[in-house]
């Protein structure tokens, strides 16, 4: 199987609720708009928002996890407060050497959100 490129959906009970969450707070760019929703991007992947399934939704506790690369945590991390984006986990080193934070949008799904210490072999492995 060759997969060409790749996103995670989430429906929402309120999509224009979350389409702002990501849009507004995050500040994630819009890759494309379509009549029934919204792609951002998120780094090397995509992120999309389709409000035409959000009857499928059934809100709150979502099951989706997102995980969210940034270049330095301690900025990251100024910025969502600032924002008033509700961090339930604060910042610390897991035991597999990554720094990650854990935060939710709208529909208390989670958003790990990870900084790759220059030391770890993430950042060393080139394949």
């Amino acid at each position: 199987m060759e997969v060409l490129s790749s996103r995670v959906l989430l429906r929402s009970a309120d999509p224009a609720r979350l389409t702002a969450f990501y849009r507004d707070r995050l500040r994630l760019a819009v890759a494309r708009e379509y009549p029934g929703g919204v792609v951002f991007h998120a780094g090397n992947g995509l992120i999309e928002v389709p409000a035409h399934m959000s009857d499928k939704a059934s809100g709150g506790g979502a099951d989706a996890i997102l995980w969210l690369q940034v270049r330095d945590m301690s900025a990251a991390e100024q910025e969502l407060r600032a924002a008033g984006v509700p961090i339930v986990r604060e910042a610390r080193t897991e035991p597999w050497g990554l720094i990650e934070m854990h935060v939710t949008d709208p529909d208390d799904r989670v958003l790990i959100v990870v900084e790759i210490p220059d030391d770890h072999p993430l950042r060393r492995d080139t394949r």
